[in-house]
């Protein structure tokens, strides 16, 4: 409790210098306070990162994968083969190329980022429960704007 009571404070700082560490700070603690809250899996952040995309977003191939999540190809395509190998998603080709592999989640890896993103969001609406209506409307104007900072 004692962060929350101190946040105001900190955010009178002047400076936008300031302000930017700041922000950097608490959305750095708050991403890695996120990730805490995961399926108990041998996969890395980056794995569970791209199994995130094709489980939400269909096939895709390894390139849009990389670019989505702006690592290089090559290493996308380490992170897709360790996802195929343990299980967790399946290579097809695709039926407009047939040059091109689309990967596909398993059921199992399915039911991991399903896991994955209840926990962060129970996670996440408790700590909301505890604000204030004016502070969850706050943060609700600050998700559009974090958005916008983050498609840049």
């Amino acid at each position: 409790m004692t962060d929350m009571m101190t946040a105001p404070v900190r955010a009178r700082r002047q400076t936008l210098a300031e302000q930017s560490t700041e922000l950097r700070l608490a959305v750095m603690r708050l991403a890695r306070r996120l990730r805490q809250e995961r399926v108990e899996t041998e996969l890395s952040a980056t794995q569970l990162a791209a199994l995130g995309w094709i489980a939400s977003d269909g096939p895709m191939t390894p390139g849009r994968i990389a670019e989505l999540e702006r690592v290089t190809p090559p290493s996308m395509n380490r992170t897709v083969n360790s996802l195929v190998e343990a299980g967790y998603a399946t290579r097809e080709g695709s039926p407009d190329d047939g040059r091109k592999v689309l990967l596909r989640a398993t059921e199992s890896g399915a039911a991991i980022i399903r896991e994955t993103r209840r926990r962060r969001d129970a996670w996440l609406a408790k700590r909301f429960s505890a604000l204030s209506p004016d502070e969850r409307e706050t943060l609700a104007k600050a998700t559009s704007i974090l958005r916008r900072l983050t498609d840049q």
